[in-house]
């Protein structure tokens, strides 16, 4: 278990490597990490004789520390190493350990032996037993006591100045851990309120780290800066003019050779939040961001940066979706996002899609006045045509019927519907067969009902029951999502009682979609898949594609199409067929008494009780 010198030399001279085998646990053919599975494996079978040895030996080599630190150092390493190994019963990569021996005391451990060390002044004495005592608390965070950890968190800090590589980064790893901790009650156990005296200082160190030669692009670093970000959030906004100057300097300095890929990812994550965080309280700011990250972008799209740029579109969604319309900046840009080069690589699919759906919500007046409708749902015709990005495709044209003024789109939707119908009659899959039910209903809610069977009638005469029996009666079941859900359950609403031909020329079909409807309520999703699903095969993907990676920070928000109009689908369907029997008295009942199955009535008649209705 002893520090060889190899170790010492890796610790100074390759730091990365040393952090890779002691944090990241490759060090599984190292002596060390073979002794202390032996410990581990002796402590199952013998837990009590075997703490009670080891624990003689921490002893006798703490006190040889003591007597000379200088020239005893190892020892220490090795009784913490002894201590970690004894101590640690089980863990998870996310909460370190979960679970010590009784025989073990941590929390004395760390007060006796460890507390010293981070607690040093000089920062650069003893660098091995810094790192040692750091990640003692990185892997007992969830068993020491929160006051414990609040009380280290000004020593870590400090840490961060430290010239060691693997101090600096150890001290970046334990602050962004110890911001993840909660206490039993949820709270966490670092709040905002104890960070808030040490901003400064934990935000000039931060980045003063990234300054160090070895640390230019340190993972660890920026994590701890997103960490920072996402737990003081509102006490950070002082700071954000600061940290996005020195976020976009990273960012011309790394786009010139993208390297380090979690770097990368972390440090787009922490401008998602910055903006957030900026912008929650006055949308407005918003400009005030774009005018710094729009140069950098803009020379990430010309020179092609490929792994940036599906980061890039994520940012630039979440900074128009703040926008109540489309500036023209933005607006100068949207045909090249059409242009058929972007889409071909894969890992740009998700976030242009993204970017395109908040350029229909804010723009689509000047989208139509552009005369780029054409180009657009060429983008949708491309994605609709292929099985991996179908999805894509429908939540574009979802965004553009419920945002785009129906008169302009009405000359392009009968094209639209063909498409969708050509499509499922060439490659129906289960997820084709969920966008499309999802995408009728929603039309049916923004066009009516009556509108959504006229186009499929126009197709072909009568097609519409064919939908009906094809799709909707055996299919609706396996939608999932809860928003995706309600937009099935509020279309089916209209089609059964606001939709004139389906108590015509469709009655047959009238219980049997209720009862289909009910059924969307009340059991449990369909997740089965057909047989011939289950190996789809690959599309072609000409070379190395660059992988999408999603912004934790830059999420979408899902949004209510129905504006908070209908906030319970189960009373709207109720009021519905009310509405309904009003106008056709004594017709409902006798269909629903005599179609309608016996379970299928009793939730029925639980929905007009919530609504406090009766059908005439």
């Amino acid at each position: 278990m002893e520090f060889r010198e190899a170790d010492g030399d890796l610790f100074e001279f390759n730091p990365e490597e040393y952090i890779r085998k002691d944090i990241e646990g490759s060090d599984f053919d190292t002596r060390r990490r073979s002794a202390c599975d032996l410990v581990k494996a002796l402590c199952r079978f013998f837990e009590e004789p075997v703490t009670h040895i080891f624990s003689a030996y921490v002893t006798q080599m703490l006190q040889e520390y003591t007597k000379s630190p200088s020239t005893h150092w190892k020892n220490k390493d090795s009784a913490i190493f002894l201590v970690t190994s004894l101590a640690a019963k089980s863990k998870t990569q996310k909460h370190g350990t979960t679970e010590v021996r009784e025989l073990v005391n941590v929390v004395d451990f760390f007060r006796a032996n460890i507390a010293a060390d981070l607690q040093s002044p000089n920062v650069n004495e003893f660098p091995v037993l810094k790192a040692d005592a750091i990640k003692y608390l990185i892997t007992f965070r969830n068993m020491l006591p929160a006051d414990v950890i609040n009380a280290a968190l000004p020593c870590l800090i400090a840490l961060l100045k430290s010239e060691s590589t693997v101090v600096h980064t150890y001290a970046a790893l334990a602050i962004e851990r110890i911001f993840t901790v909660r206490l039993p009650n949820g709270q966490p156990a670092v709040p905002a309120e104890t960070v808030k005296p040490h901003v400064e200082a934990l935000l000039t160190n931060l980045f003063g780290a990234l300054e160090m030669s070895g640390s230019e692009e340190n993972e660890y670093v920026m994590k701890a800066i997103m960490r920072s970000l996402s737990l003081m959030k509102e006490e950070m906004v002082p700071y954000l003019k600061i940290i996005l100057g020195h976020l976009k300097l990273k960012l011309i300095l790394v786009a010139k050779n993208p390297s380090k890929p979690h770097f990368n990812h972390y440090l787009f994550e922490a401008m998602s939040l910055s903006i957030r965080v900026g912008c929650k309280s006055n949308p407005t700011e918003v400009t005030a961001f774009e005018t710094e990250l729009f140069p950098p972008f803009q020379e990430i799209l010309t020179t092609d940066v490929q792994e940036f740029i599906p980061y890039v579109f994520q940012i630039m969604s979440l900074m128009l979706e703040l926008h109540k319309d489309c500036p023209e900046p933005y607006m100068a840009m949207f045909p090249f996002l059409l242009a058929p080069i972007l889409w071909e690589r894969l890992g740009n699919i998700p976030p242009l899609v993204r970017l395109l759906q908040a350029f229909v919500e804010k723009g689509s007046a000047q989208i139509v006045a552009s005369d780029k409708v054409t180009p657009l749902l060429g983008v949708f015709q491309k994605l609709i045509a292929s099985k991996a990005n179908d999805h894509h495709g429908f939540y574009l044209i979802q965004t553009v019927v419920e945002h785009m003024n129906g008169a302009a789109l009405q000359p392009y939707m009968k094209q639209v519907f063909t498409l969708l119908f050509q499509r499922l009659m060439s490659s129906k899959t289960t997820k084709f067969i969920k966008g499309i039910l999802v995408f009728f209903c929603l039309y049916a809610v923004k066009h009516g009902a009556p509108a959504l069977v006229k186009m499929v009638d126009d197709i072909q005469p009568k097609m519409f029951g064919m939908v009906l029996e094809k799709l909707y009666v055996p299919e609706v079941q396996k939608v999932s999502g809860g928003m995706e859900k309600k937009i099935c359950q509020v279309g089916m609403t209209k089609l059964l009682t606001e939709c004139p031909p389906m108590l015509n020329d469709y009655k047959n079909f009238w219980v049997p979609l209720l009862q289909a409807l009910i059924g969307l309520f009340e059991l449990p999703e369909d997740d089965s898949v057909p047989d011939d699903e289950h190996f789809i095969e690959i599309e072609d993907t000409p070379g190395y594609q660059t992988a999408y990676s999603q912004l934790a920070f830059a999420g979408k928000h899902e949004t209510d199409p129905f504006h908070g109009a209908v906030p319970n689908a189960k009373v709207f369907l109720a009021q519905s067929l009310f509405t309904l029997s009003r106008a056709h008295p004594g017709q409902l009942p006798g269909m629903i008494s005599t179609g309608l199955d016996a379970t299928a009535a009793q939730f029925l008649q639980g929905y007009m009780h919530e609504a406090k209705v009766t059908l005439a």
